[in-house]
C-alpha cells in the first residue's frame, strides 16, 4: 500500500490534516483514488462508533442526525456539494457550457437547495426505518460509504472528462484509472461484502443482488452525464456517490425489515 496515496485520498475526500509529500496533482489524485473505498469504509466505520455512542444519550432521531451532520462536517460536504451542482447545473443549462458555468458557480441555486433537502430528508427516514437495531444502522453507514465511493470512482474513465475551456481553474480530479486502482478498488469492495456474507448480514444472493443494483446505478449515473455533458466532471462523480449512497441504505431496508 502505498502510504502517501493513501494520506492524499484521506486529504481529498475528508477534512482530516495530513501531511502530504506530494503534489496534489490530477496524476497523484488517478492513484489515490484506488484508496476512495478504503477512506469511504473509515469515515462509515467513524460514523457508526459515534452512532453506538449517541445511543446511549440520545433517542434514534436525535442521534441519526447527530450522525448525517458529523459525516458533512468530516468530510466538508465535499459529495453534497457536486450533488447539488449537478442539480442546478443539469436543471438552469440549457447548452454544456451553461451547465458547466453553472456548476462552477459556487451560488447555490433553487435546484441544488431542493435537491439537497430532499436528499438529507431521504437518508434519514431510511436510516430510522433501521434504527430498531443498533447493528442495522452501523452496517448500512458502512457498507453505503464504501461501495459507493467505490461505485462512483469507478465512472472515472469511463466517460471523457469536461470543463468549459482548457484554461478553466477546477478543483484537482482523478482522470483516469489504472488496471492495478481498480483492482484494489473492487477488492476493497469485495472485502466488505465477503464480511457482510460472514456476518450473515447478507446473504450470497443478496450480495450479487446488491452489485447488480450498484452496476445499474453506474449505469444510469453513466447514461445520465453523457447525455447532460457528453462526459463527466468532479460534481459528477459526488453526485454518483450520493446516489449510491442513498440506493444502498434502499437496499439494506428491503433486506432488513
Amino acid at each position: 500500500m502505498n502510504r502517501q496515496g493513501l494520506l492524499l485520498a484521506v486529504s481529498f475526500l475528508t477534512r482530516i490534516p495530513v501531511n502530504i509529500e506530494m503534489p496534489i496533482a490530477d496524476n497523484a489524485l488517478n492513484e489515490a483514488s484506488r484508496y476512495f473505498a478504503i477512506v469511504g469504509g473509515a469515515i462509515g466505520a467513524a460514523l457508526t462508533l459515534l452512532y453506538c455512542g449517541l445511543q446511549f444519550l440520545f433517542p434514534d432521531s436525535m442521534a441519526i442526525i447527530i450522525v448525517l451532520a458529523s459525516g458533512l462536517i468530516l468530510t466538508g460536504a465535499f459529495h453534497e456539494d457536486g450533488f447539488a451542482d449537478v442539480w442546478d447545473g443539469f436543471g438552469g443549462g440549457w447548452s454544456v457550457s451553461q451547465k458547466l458555468t453553472i456548476m462552477k458557480d459556487s451560488r447555490l441555486g433553487t435546484y441544488g437547495a431542493t435537491s439537497l433537502v430532499l436528499l438529507l430528508l431521504a437518508k434519514y427516514e431510511l436510516l430510522m426505518l433501521l434504527a430498531d437495531h443498533w447493528l442495522w444502522v452501523s452496517a448500512a453507514l458502512i457498507c453505503a460509504h464504501t461501495l459507493s465511493r467505490a461505485m462512483a470512482t469507478s465512472i472515472i474513465g469511463r466517460l471523457a472528462y469536461v470543463q468549459e475551456d482548457a484554461q478553466s481553474k477546477v478543483k484537482p480530479v482523478a482522470k483516469a484509472l489504472s488496471r492495478q486502482s481498480l483492482k484494489v478498488l473492487y477488492c476493497s469492495a469485495g472485502s466488505l461484502l465477503l464480511l457482510m456474507w460472514l456476518t450473515q448480514l447478507f446473504s450470497f444472493i443478496e450480495c450479487l443482488l446488491l452489485i447488480c443494483v450498484l452496476w445499474l446505478t453506474r449505469f444510469l449515473c453513466i447514461t445520465w452525464f453523457k447525455s447532460q455533458l457528453r462526459g463527466y466532471t468532479g460534481d459528477c462523480l459526488g453526485a454518483a456517490q450520493q446516489i449510491a449512497e442513498l440506493v444502498i441504505y434502499g437496499f439494506c431496508v428491503q433486506v432488513w425489515l
